[in-house]
């Protein structure tokens, strides 16, 4: 499952040619910021999880 601070790819890739996103803010509605060009969208979770394609980085452990 994925986590904060997280890279994900998403189904669509971003206008900015980019399909690499970091997960920044979860609870009801996730938040998440384009590495390429730094644009910010937020998504209820549900949508999240529908366009959501696969984990690409999962954040270091910090244990």
């Amino acid at each position: 499952m994925y986590d904060l601070g997280d890279i994900v790819e998403m189904k669509k890739a971003h206008p900015c040619g980019v399909n690499r996103w970091e997960i920044t803010r979860m609870g009801a509605d996730i938040k998440i910021k384009c590495t390429g060009c730094d644009h910010i969208v937020m998504l209820p979770r549900r949508e999240f999880d529908k366009k959501m394609k696969k984990i690409l980085e999962k954040k270091a452990d910090q244990a």
